[in-house]
């Protein structure tokens, strides 16, 4: 099992940035593909980008492509999303997620077994 604490969140103005990160406590963190999710009031969640175990593959929706990146450090058990070019859009409770030994890094939320508690992005117009 994981557990996974994220932070790093907190008030923006639009055009600034922020940096996620998601811990991971446990030895086999480089076995799990990570997932960064999103979650607005009223909303449903959605994807926002996902990286392989190896971090050689990455995935993004459409709307945070070229602004936000997912990288990870395995010796560090942690993940990060670095997020550019903040939009009011982009207001949403930002959750990280784990899935162990996958072959094709999953999209979506289903597949994904660990979930932290999540940290909330503001970006304010």
């Amino acid at each position: 099992q994981v557990q996974l604490v994220e932070s790093g969140g907190g008030l923006v103005q639009a055009g600034g940035s922020l940096r996620l990160s998601c811990a991971a406590s446990g030895r086999t963190f480089s076995s799990y593909a990570m997932g960064w999710f999103r979650q607005a009031p009223g909303k449903e969640r959605e994807f926002v980008g996902a990286i392989s175990w190896s971090g050689r593959r990455t995935y993004y929706r459409d709307s945070v492509e070229g602004r936000f990146t997912i990288s990870r450090d395995n010796a560090k058990n942690t993940v990060y999303l670095q997020m550019n070019s903040l939009k009011p859009e982009d207001t949403a409770v930002y959750y990280c997620a784990a899935v162990h030994l996958v072959a094709a890094v999953p999209l979506s939320s289903k597949e994904y077994d660990y979930w932290g508690q999540g940290t909330q992005v503001t970006v304010s117009s």
